[in-house]
């Protein structure tokens, strides 16, 4: 079901505020075998430079939670950085609603933005359930690339440099 909810979706740096929050938000009960509750993510986001991380929201209020692997900012930079979705959920409760759609396209724009990724990668774990209609629907194509039990997609970022 659509709903006017995707104009009211922004991504939003964590705070002391809104980690609770966060860290409450769950998939639907199926999807768990997907994705990684946000408490290990954030607690993987502690020691890995790498990572760049924020939470979802619906207006003020926190309903999914994203985080990329961006290698340009390890320090130093590898010459030639990637990017990747490393985790990406909306909570059970705002689902089918627009949200995903919207909060990816920021992400997709907040990547493209940077202007120095050929690419954005993401992965996801096969089976019943699984959100490789959503990722191809945005765009994202098969990589024809396996990481351990995971299929890898990449969105070719047009406007970005060599």
């Amino acid at each position: 079901m659509k709903s006017s909810a995707p104009g009211l979706v922004s991504l939003r740096e964590i705070t002391a505020d809104t980690v609770l929050a966060v860290v409450r938000l769950e998939v639907a009960e199926a999807q768990k075998g997907f994705v990684a509750p946000n408490a290990i993510s954030l607690a993987q986001a502690l020691f890995a430079p790498e990572a760049w991380y924020r939470a979802i929201c619906l207006g003020d209020t926190p309903v999914g939670f994203v985080m990329l692997e961006d290698q340009s900012r390890r320090v130093p930079p590898p010459k030639h950085p990637e990017i990747g979705v490393w985790r990406f959920m909306i909570d059970a409760r705002h689902q089918r609603q627009g949200i995903g759609r919207a909060a990816l396209q920021l992400v997709i724009d907040e990547v493209r933005g940077r202007g120095r990724f050929a690419r954005l990668e993401l992965s996801y774990v096969p089976g019943p359930g699984c959100p490789e209609p959503f990722y191809l629907g945005l765009g994202f194509r098969h990589t024809g690339r396996v990481d351990g039990k995971e299929v890898v997609l990449e969105l070719p970022l047009i406007d970005a440099k060599d």
